[in-house]
């Protein structure tokens, strides 16, 4: 339900469970948590978030978010190690991001996203607190008062509305995101990593 296809300094990471929106188990965070981990230790330069289908991702599986996931402690591990990525790292987001799915997106470098896209968090209806990274970088992203729009007042924000706020950086067609994915990447992938890394330090 995960694919990672390594090309040279470039990992592609994609969501692949279309039959359920790219809903994420606890065992897909996980193993996404562990590839974000392990290109932290190699010479990546660029690592790419991608789905299937049409949505990016749901968010947490219903079923197993009944069942605890909603707040279970994986979602941090992922973003955080995202986060913390000495290389660039770029959301092309295929559809819709929904939930805790924010989580990853939010710890990005760069989001792109597809036109028809939403973006929306429902936690104030669904009684669970979001992550507790996501709220802060939501803010950086947005500012307090659009960021509580989405967590708070449940709004769903279209990816034209997305690009006005600052939550995503372009909205490119489908079959435009691999060509701007490569466009964006390229100069990350034809530097040594310890200046990409000494590039990204800069930002704190």
């Amino acid at each position: 339900m995960i694919r990672l296809e390594k090309n040279g300094g470039l990992w592609r990471v994609t969501l692949s469970r279309q039959e359920k929106a790219n809903s994420l188990t606890r065992a897909m965070l996980g193993e996404l948590a562990d590839i974000a981990e392990a290109a932290g230790s190699e010479d990546v330069r660029a690592l790419v978030l991608t789905g299937e289908g049409k949505v990016f991702s749901a968010g947490a599986d219903l079923d197993e978010a009944r069942a605890g996931l909603a707040t279970d402690p994986v979602w941090e591990r992922l973003s955080g190690a995202i986060a913390s990525l000495p290389c660039l790292t770029v959301a092309a987001l295929n559809g819709t991001v929904a939930g805790g799915a924010f989580g990853m997106v939010l710890a990005c470098d760069l989001r792109i996203a597809v036109p028809g896209s939403k973006f929306f968090y429902p936690v104030m209806k669904l009684g669970f607190l979001p992550q507790p990274s996501d709220p802060v970088r939501m803010a950086a992203l947005i500012g307090p008062a659009r960021a509580k729009m989405i967590l708070m007042a449940g709004a769903k924000v279209a990816a034209e509305e997305a690009l006005a706020w600052g939550l995503i950086d372009r909205i490119v067609t489908l079959e435009d995101v691999d060509a701007t994915v490569a466009e964006l990447t390229a100069d990350a992938l034809a530097a040594q990593p310890d200046h990409v890394a000494g590039i990204k330090r800069l930002f704190g």
